[in-house]
């Protein structure tokens, strides 16, 4: 009987460097995650701000903009 605890101390071992490996890799996923996260909230932000500019840059093009002749319409006569 002196082989069955060294066999259970191996799998606790084995099982808790599988556990502490799966947390590593948990964490850094998770880590990676909010890296992305964070950068799709910059990217979005820029993205507002330069569709923003834009935007008053037209509104101030079509206010100094002289407004458009209108045409003379000619009624066909029968």
């Amino acid at each position: 009987m002196s082989k069955f605890p060294t066999r259970i101390s191996a799998a606790r071992r084995n099982a808790e460097a599988l556990l502490s490996r799966s947390k590593t890799q948990e964490s850094t996923l998770k880590l990676e995650q909010e890296r992305e996260r964070d950068a799709i909230g910059e990217k979005t932000a820029r993205l507002r701000a330069l569709r923003l500019a834009k935007e008053e840059a037209d509104r101030e093009a079509a206010a100094s903009a002289p407004a458009p002749r209108k045409r003379a319409t000619r009624r066909k006569e029968s």
